[in-house]
């Protein structure tokens, strides 16, 4: 008796073993769907864990992939002022899990079918628009890229997750005249700022030299009258002792005189030459100084007359 229950034990296990090796059980991992075909015709869809199937008569048609998949795509389109741009357009899709029956046998090459809605979308948008508006208004061709797949691939089973334009790449020679022109401005926005600082130089300069001469003007103007005042204090000075006021003008220029000699004298590095320089040039310049005061004098006096006449007149 033990040893036809050992027996019975000895063959389920080697039935076990060559139903396994034939496939009786199966495992699903996590993110992925099974096909499962019975006789050759749909039977069901595996998630995710263990599984039994009847081997010979069920069979694994395929396996769908339930992760977020990324395609990317080159379109080279050309634009509306003719000019080739080449884009990169990266979309990410995935299987819809209550759909996987429609995304396993209604399309064969999922790729190959979003490939073709993208070069028709941009394709389409692109030659509307000019090179510069392409990279202002990216966001919205790959707003239109998302809807077309969207409603398209959505019949297959497909969800678009998200579609991005992530490369614009024109024309060498267009992208070095591009950047010329970018140079170019900024030159030409530098030249300006330039322009304005040495502009600003100028009037800050002119300004400061106008002070300077305005400060200079009153610095001499303030140097004469203190020398006038003193002046003036000196003849004042000489009227009290007796000397009339052409004789204290005088015998002031000359004191003048001879301090300018003893200044000049005072220094070994003066190369200033005063003419008339000679022993009687002070005697000869007080003499011209009276003259000169009392013609003065005369002139003015014969001006007074001649004033009071034409007013009797």
């Amino acid at each position: 008796m033990n040893i036809f229950i050992s027996d019975i034990w000895i063959i389920l296990f080697v039935a076990i073993f060559i139903l396994s090796f034939f496939g009786l059980w199966f495992i699903v991992r996590q993110q992925t769907a099974v096909i499962i075909e019975r006789l050759g015709r749909f039977q069901s869809v595996r998630n995710s864990g263990f599984h039994l199937k009847i081997p010979f008569v069920d069979q694994i048609a395929g396996r769908v992939s339930l992760k977020i998949q990324q395609l990317d795509v080159a379109v080279e389109t050309k634009t509306k002022d003719d000019v080739f741009v080449r884009l990169k357009v990266s979309t990410q899709y995935v299987v819809i899990k209550e759909r996987v029956y429609d995304a396993f046998y209604k399309l064969d090459n999922p790729q190959a079918q979003i490939t073709s809605y993208i070069f028709d979308v941009v394709r389409a948008e692109v030659p509307k628009l000019r090179l510069d508006d392409v990279f202002e208004k990216k966001d919205d061709i790959a707003i239109a890229v998302k809807s077309e797949l969207k409603d398209a691939m959505n019949e297959y089973g497909y969800d678009i997750i998200k579609t991005l334009v992530t490369d614009i790449d024109p024309d060498e020679q267009v992208k070095q005249a591009m950047n010329r022109i970018n140079a170019s401005e900024r030159e030409k926005i530098a030249a300006q700022y330039e322009g304005d600082a040495q502009r600003i130089l100028i009037v800050e300069k002119a300004k400061a030299e106008a002070e300077s001469k305005r400060l200079q003007g009153q610095g001499i103007a303030d140097q004469r009258r203190e020398i006038a005042k003193g002046l003036e204090e000196s003849v004042n000075v000489l009227n009290k002792v007796g000397i009339n006021s052409q004789e204290a003008s005088a015998l002031i220029v000359v004191t003048q005189h001879y301090d300018t000699l003893n200044a000049m004298g005072s220094t070994n590095k003066s190369n200033l030459i005063l003419l008339p320089n000679t022993p009687n040039a002070a005697g000869d310049m007080l003499n011209n100084m009276v003259a000169s005061f009392s013609a003065a004098n005369m002139i003015g006096e014969e001006m007074k007359k001649s004033n009071e006449l034409n007013k009797n007149n």
